[in-house]
């Protein structure tokens, strides 16, 4: 077991490094929030630190959970940025979702260290259960050394491709995510509006063609109007504001993700930037 840098212990972040510890790994914790990174010590072990350099001195590996491409640059390229403390041949895994042409630039312009970005799918619940899907890219060298640290909280763990290609196929991800959670949206608010039984309805057709997890795990919570579980909308949008910019680049028509980012907006304006994504049931009410 060896000793990791871990930046950003938010709502993902703060169970995945749990799931470290519990592994055996110890953590040299960063929090833009310093209060966090004490608290999670206190909880559960590991050493604040007062930055992202201090925390990846004597690491054998720096893992990011943070929110965008300029939070990432920070912890990294940053003046206190991790990389500039890293050992040659050090391991940097990046659990943010972030624009592809960030990921192959962090990997070529830092050959000293083993660049994976890595993010994930399986929400707030899945970091909790240690069950998260992990889409990887990287060399097959970079990505082999990186697995053992990413069983502590990973299902399973793919690797994709080379640099950039775990955030591409995060994008893939997202876009599929829309397009069932505005199909499962339509469906509900019609059987509302016909009025049928809707517990009776999920039930009919929960286990046919209809299946889905965001129908086996959110349709009876949209009908209950509780979006309180874990990925924000603004989060979403964020996701699919780097996947229209990347089908912009490489010519993907993707009408149904730039409707649904729309609806998204739509959400935001009715007050649920903070609401799960299966919100978007609620501009059809």
């Amino acid at each position: 077991m060896g000793t990791i840098a871990f930046v950003g212990l938010g709502v993902m972040g703060w169970p995945m490094a749990r799931h470290l510890v519990a592994a055996g790994h110890q953590l040299r914790l960063f929090n833009r929030t310093a209060q966090t990174a004490r608290r999670f010590a206190a909880a559960c072990g590991g050493i604040p630190c007062a930055t992202v350099a201090e925390a990846a001195i004597g690491s054998d590996a720096l893992i990011t959970c943070v929110g965008n491409d300029d939070d990432v640059r920070q912890v990294t390229v940053g003046p206190e940025g991790g990389f500039q403390s890293l050992a040659d041949g050090a391991l940097f895994i990046d659990h943010s979702t972030v624009s592809a042409e960030l990921a192959r630039t962090l990997a070529s312009c830092n050959p000293r260290i083993a660049c994976v970005d890595a993010p994930v799918s399986g929400g707030q619940a899945g970091a909790e259960a240690g069950q998260l899907a992990i889409m990887c890219g990287g060399t097959e060298a970079a990505v082999c050394a990186a697995t053992p640290i990413l069983q502590a909280y990973g299902r399973r763990i793919v690797r994709i491709g080379e640099a950039g290609h775990g955030q591409l196929a995060k994008m893939a991800n997202q876009i599929a995510i829309a397009g069932v959670v505005q199909g499962l949206a339509e469906s509900l608010h019609f059987a509302t509006r016909a009025g049928l039984d809707t517990d009776a309805l999920i039930d009919a057709i929960g286990q046919g063609a209809a299946q889905s997890w965001q129908m086996d795990n959110r349709a009876r919570t949209m009908m209950e109007g509780r979006f309180d579980f874990g990925f924000a909308v603004d989060l979403m949008r964020k996701d699919l504001g780097l996947v229209l910019a990347e089908a912009r680049a490489n010519g993907a028509s993707l009408p149904v993700a730039a409707l649904v980012d729309q609806f998204y907006a739509d959400v935001q304006k009715l007050g649920g930037a903070r609401n799960d994504t299966s919100s978007l049931i609620r501009r059809l009410a």
